[in-house]
Parts: C-alpha cells; structure tokens; sequence
C-alpha cells in the first residue's frame, strides 16, 4: 500500500471528525450549534474570544449520537449539568501536583506515543493495580471519583490539544479521542471482581461525560475466564463504544502492529519502545522539541504553550 492510499485509510477511519465531515454532518453541526446557543449552552467565538466549546468537543457528542442534534443535546445538557455539579473547574485547578501523580497509578496511562492516526496511546495493566490495591480503597470514594474527573481533564485539555499540534499523517483533523491497550495478563478473577467498582465508575464516566474519546481499544493477553468477565462488564458501555473493543488474546503484536508503528509501541507487546505501565510517559522526539519535558501535576495545552489550569 502506498503512502498516500495508507493516507487515505487513516483520513477514512476518522469520518465525522472535524475535517472530514460530509455536507449532511456539516449540517448537523449547525444545526446542533444553533440549538445550543438558544438554550444558552453555548457561545460562539468573537475576534477577542474563543467559543465556550470546540467544534471537536461538540462532534465528540454528535458522533456518539449518529448526528442526531436533540439526541446530541440531551446527552450535552446532561454533561453540563453534572460539570456544574461536580465543579470540574475548580477540581481540575485545585488538584496538587503530589494528588494528580498519585492518582495516574490507578488509570490508564499515556505512554508518551501515538499510533499512526496521530492519536494518544494509553496501556492499562490490571494486575499492577494489586499492589496498590490498599492504597487505592483506602482513598474516600468522593475524593476518587474526583481524581478521575480531574485525569479525563487533563486528557481533553492538555493530552488531546498536544497531540493535534504534533505532526501526524491526518494533520487536518484535530485529535480528541485515544487508542487504548487493556493488558489482562496475570490477573486472577477474584481481582477483577475487587475491581469491579473501580472499573465502573471510570467506564461510565467516559461514555456519559466524555463521549467518543475512545477510538480503538485493544484488550490484550485475555485469560480462559474473559467470556464471563465480558458478560457483566460490557453493559458499562454503549453500543458504539463496544464496537470499538477488539479482544487480541496472548499473541498481539502483529494486530497493534497494524495500529501503531512499531517504535512507538512498548516491547511487551510486540513493539520496540522500552516502556512498561509504571514509566513515565516517554516522549518522542517531536514531542520533546514542542514541550520539552512532560509537566508535574495538572495542566492545560493552548496556543502552542504548555499551562497550568486558569483559576475558575
């Protein structure tokens, strides 16, 4: 396949991202901003300011609503209503550097790469979440879930602005979703069963409130018990979402492979990257060049420069 077929393949997987929309999905979009603003949900740009939402933000819900705008909507009012509840601003400013570092252990985690969409890539090991599974039952569950809204945070303001400005072979189409690797290898059933509460709450979370942020999801080295496990973990999510999840089994490198050029993907999985779950994101080097080191703590990405939260 030549480069500008391979081209073509990566701009087809991102339909309905900004960018790449058709004449009825550009109307949806109009139709949905226009909605929006009459219901005061949104305000629209102005030379000296920037609009209250994106247009990627906006198509992240239309899409998880087949470009219906009063579905998109219902499902908008909803995620505003429980921003302003949980006060996602002030959470995402508040949080100290020491809290948001301890925090990532729990979660996915960014490894510092993409694939080749240009899109983040996050590996999850659930069976590093048991030496830490004291630690993380002992955290109250308001401060947890707190925890959580404050990572997605950081993923959809600093993650996802970072890696549309890097170069990657969709350029046109900003970045707002990830690429997913779910690693299951040594964890018993009664783990994930202690787990379950922890897994739900993010799960939900994401498919409520963050809508279309997960683009491909790859559950790796599954054991004989997956099929159970499946069966009362895949109600957490919605139809769309569970298209996307692609179970590898034990051997995976050849169908990441396929996904992620092979520098940038961590050695356990068939790549070359030296990177394990409890590293540091390891930045390549047009990621460097931009930012230079990754920033402790909380932190947006805008106009190019790296910042902290504003206060709200």
């Amino acid at each position: 396949m030549g480069e500008l077929e391979s081209n073509t393949e990566l701009v087809r997987q991102l339909k309905g991202h900004l960018g790449n929309l058709t004449p009825e999905q550009e109307q949806a979009l109009s139709t949905f901003k226009e909605n929006l603003i009459k219901a005061d949900l949104y305000k629209p740009g102005t030379e000296s300011q920037k609009p209250s939402h994106d247009d990627p933000t906006l198509l992240r819900f239309l899409r998880a609503r087949s470009f219906n705008p009063a579905a998109a909507q219902k499902q908008f009012t909803d995620t505003e209503n429980w921003r302003k509840k949980h006060d996602v601003p002030r959470l995402f400013y508040e949080i100290s550097d020491e809290d948001f570092e301890h925090s990532k252990r729990f979660y996915p985690r960014w490894t510092g790469r993409r694939d080749k969409l240009g899109l983040p890539l996050y590996v999850y090991r659930l069976a590093s979440l048991e030496p830490v599974q004291k630690e993380l039952d002992a955290i109250p569950a308001d401060v947890r879930y707190q925890r959580i809204v404050v990572l997605y945070e950081y993923m959809d303001r600093f993650t996802f602005p970072l890696c549309s400005q890097l170069p990657h072979a969709t350029a046109a189409i900003p970045i707002s979703s990830t690429t997913s690797i779910i690693d299951l290898a040594n964890v018993s059933f009664g783990s994930l069963w202690k787990l379950r509460s922890h897994l739900q709450e993010a799960s939900r979370m994401s498919t409520a409130n963050y809508p279309e942020t997960l683009h491909h999801i790859a559950i790796v080295n599954s054991p004989s018990f997956f099929p159970t496990i499946w069966n009362w973990i895949k109600g957490w999510f919605d139809e769309g979402t569970r298209q996307k999840i692609h179970v590898l089994g034990r051997d995976p490198g050849s169908s990441l492979r396929i996904l992620i050029h092979a520098k940038d993907l961590p050695q356990v999985y068939g790549g070359e990257l030296p990177w394990n779950y409890e590293d540091e994101p390891l930045l390549d080097e047009d990621t460097k060049q931009l930012i230079g080191e990754l920033p402790k703590g909380a932190a947006i990405f805008v106009d190019g420069q790296v910042m902290k939260p504003p206060k709200p």
